[in-house]
């Protein structure tokens, strides 16, 4: 890497990159997607974009593993994982695409198909203002690939007293949302609705819908939601806010704020 500073001459110094490569999942051995994800924490990816989507369909997993047909694990970089449910979650419908880390169900996916899926939140405790405005100060500390790269994108559980639950980063901001609820799916922590979901990017409608299928009650985002998250943030009964800095931040949804 070359650096100029104040138009002086180019210097040639070292730089950390953050690592991008593909990761192909599958569902009791058949093909769910390709993404682009940043390695590492792969079974919890897998698992929470299963969950999200509603594939597993209220299956239990039994395992995650590195699969690779006629190769080694490997071999194949550890880019293949499959999710398993002994075959008790239905036949996935593959996407024929490959999803980019920038990507999350683009558009696949309406709010009434939610609807049909999701019911309306129950049993969330709603988490103090105060406690909102701290997670970014409480979380920054955990963001360790981004301060060595600052390419890379995070996503954490938080509890009521908005200290760090789980953790993630990814070069895509649904890859950090999936490996957070993989994790708590494998922990048995779902529905998270005792637990606050922050992002460091944007709250798009996807972001919300995984928000939702985990069954959280309050998503916290560093920068503006969508119009159709804040929709969906509202059919959910979810507390929705963006812009959040320490000591302040805006609430979008539920639409009337009493608190």
């Amino acid at each position: 890497m070359h650096r100029v500073e104040d138009g002086g001459r180019p210097r040639r110094r070292p730089d950390e990159l953050i690592v991008e490569e593909p990761l192909e999942i599958r569902l009791d051995g058949h093909l769910v997607t390709t993404t682009m994800r940043t390695p590492g924490d792969d079974f919890e990816l897998a698992v929470g974009l299963c969950h999200g989507d509603g594939l597993l369909a209220g299956a239990p997993v039994l395992r995650c593993r590195y699969c690779a047909d006629d190769r080694s694990a490997s071999d194949a970089n550890f880019n293949v994982v499959s999710v398993e449910t002994g075959h008790r979650a239905p036949v996935p419908q593959a996407r024929v695409a490959t999803t980019t880390s920038s990507c999350g169900l683009c558009g696949s996916t309406t709010i009434d198909d939610l609807r049909a899926r999701l019911h309306p939140l129950r049993d969330v405790r709603p988490l103090p203002m105060e406690v909102l405005t701290a997670v970014p100060d409480a979380i920054r500390a955990h963001q360790r690939l981004f301060a060595a790269t600052g390419g890379v994108h995070a996503a954490a559980a938080f509890d009521a007293f908005a200290a760090p639950v789980v953790v993630r980063e990814d070069i895509g901001r649904h890859n950090a949302v999936d490996k957070v609820v993989g994790r708590l799916v494998l922990d048995g922590r779902v529905p998270a609705g005792d637990l606050g979901l922050w992002v460091s990017g944007r709250a798009s409608f996807e972001i919300v819908q995984k928000a939702w299928a985990a069954g959280f009650g309050t998503v916290v985002a560093v920068s503006a939601p969508s119009s159709m998250a804040v929709e969906t943030a509202r059919a959910a009964g979810m507390t929705l806010a963006g812009f959040a800095r320490p000591g302040r931040l805006n609430v979008y949804a539920p639409e009337h704020l009493d608190r």
